[in-house]
């Protein structure tokens, strides 16, 4: 069996897909659907010489590395100026970040996560001449990109959001009606009611609980949110240790039950593998398992696809949705000798004629940060994309409702929610005990933050 994982390339039928294997055409999708309004340009003034380093994650799904060199490549044409781009795995950026700060030296350009440009705020240029431009021309920015690109208390964007990374319920189709349910309940019993059919007729869910970087911190918040719980208030107190919190791990253990065994040493693989090997039915995930099962040429794989359905995750006692994304979120470091030359850049790859195909090639794995975006006919072509449309329009993120901060990435990093409620699934810890010691471990980060 192939393994597919968000940290590695996925495979397009046979073989990986590279840029001499995509027909002419595809390279320029349509992208008049796009609304867009009449803006005065941008005019930045290029630095003679520049050469610009780019350092962003690696590909998630082929097309995404693909598109993103071919447009790179037109800049290159269009400016004369050469861009470099180097891609790391997603464990691997955080600690180059850290590097590229602390000595003022390396990339122009990196494509970091989540709240980075909030730790690297004093060594990164203002971006806020480059959102206005943007957000006038498309639509306007959903409020998680609002979120995570501006300094947090304040109107200064910092970074430029390219993309959101998000994980609805995924989840045969078959099965769930096999089980005496015709769709994917929105309400906490209902959703573990049809967990425990399923696991009754012998095809059981699977969340992670295991040290995942996205998948495991995105289970843990959706009981969380799901409860009315949170790790912080609007103040940045801890506000973790509550009943809400002690619901939400009494309602995890009774979903553990219906899980397959091993979830909580999975990784961000373990739930892609197991879904693709028909071991479990249900599931939170990106567009990637779709995606996989739809290219490959096996017919099984195909048949899966073709079996999978995708819904917004249940909301719980939230009046919203609670689905949120981890953004990409271009950074231009103060040590870079071309500014201008980096920020043009980052516009080029946002325009329409470059960012439509990308993201529609992506076919969801990433969400549009900007609302003209939502409107690409491929999010409908496809009924089976559209929870992954507007991802990024939520009020939920990392550290929710406290403020972005690298206080925020640590509890996160290290697993601190997760562990909580691992520890009590496995009976290792008394949800009260549990819920002590994960608000102590928060403290810790949030009074060094």
């Amino acid at each position: 069996m192939t393994e597919f994982t968000r940290r590695s390339s996925l495979i397009l039928g046979a073989t990986a897909l590279g840029a001499a294997a995509i027909p002419a055409g595809d390279a320029f999708a349509e992208v008049d659907d796009v609304p867009t309004a009449n803006v005065k340009p941008l005019d930045y003034k290029l630095e003679k010489g520049a050469a610009l380093r780019v350092l962003r994650p690696a590909k998630f799904v082929d097309p995404d590395q693909v598109y993103w060199d071919i447009n790179t490549k037109k800049y290159t044409q269009a400016t004369g100026i050469e861009v470099k781009t180097d891609y790391l795995s997603w464990e691997e950026m955080r600690p180059q970040e850290a590097v590229t700060a602390n000595t003022g030296a390396g990339p122009d350009i990196i494509i970091g996560f989540s709240s980075d440009p909030q730790i690297y705020a004093s060594k990164i240029h203002d971006m806020t001449d480059l959102a206005e431009y943007l957000g006038a021309k498309y639509g306007g920015w959903f409020k998680l990109a609002e979120l995570y690109g501006q300094k947090w208390g304040s109107k200064r964007w910092i970074s430029i959001p390219i993309g959101g990374g998000a994980g609805p319920t995924v989840y045969r189709i078959s099965w769930v009606k096999q089980a005496g349910f015709n769709d994917i309940p929105d309400d906490l019993d209902g959703f573990l009611k049809l967990c425990q059919a399923l696991q009754k007729i012998g095809h059981p869910c699977g969340f992670s609980l295991g040290h995942a970087l996205g998948d495991a911190n995105g289970y843990a918040s959706w009981l969380l949110w799901t409860h009315g719980a949170y790790l912080v208030d609007e103040k940045g107190k801890i506000a973790i240790d509550s009943k809400e919190t002690l619901a939400a791990m009494k309602y995890a253990i009774e979903m553990q039950k219906t899980m397959i065994a091993g979830t909580l040493s999975w990784n961000d693989a373990g739930n892609n593998k197991a879904y693709a090997a028909g071991q479990i039915s249900l599931t939170f995930n990106g567009v990637s398992i779709y995606y996989a099962n739809k290219a490959s040429p096996d017919p099984a794989q195909q048949a899966i696809a073709a079996d999978t359905g995708h819904k917004l995750q249940p909301r719980g006692v939230s009046k919203t949705n609670v689905q949120s994304a981890t953004p990409l979120n271009a950074m231009v470091f103060t040590h870079t000798k071309y500014p201008n030359a980096a920020k043009d850049y980052i516009r080029f790859m946002m325009e329409k004629e470059q960012y439509g195909p990308w993201l529609t090639n992506c076919i969801g794995y990433w969400s549009e940060p900007l609302k003209a975006y939502a409107k690409m006919k491929f999010w409908t072509d496809d009924p089976k994309l559209g929870p992954y449309a507007g991802a990024m329009d939520t009020v939920y993120y990392d550290g929710y409702k406290g403020p972005i901060t690298p206080a925020s990435s640590a509890v996160a990093a290290n697993y601190t929610v997760v562990d909580m409620f691992a520890s009590v699934v496995t009976g290792n810890a008394t949800p009260e005990a549990a819920v002590k010691l994960a608000a102590k471990q928060a403290e810790r980060y949030y009074k060094t933050a």
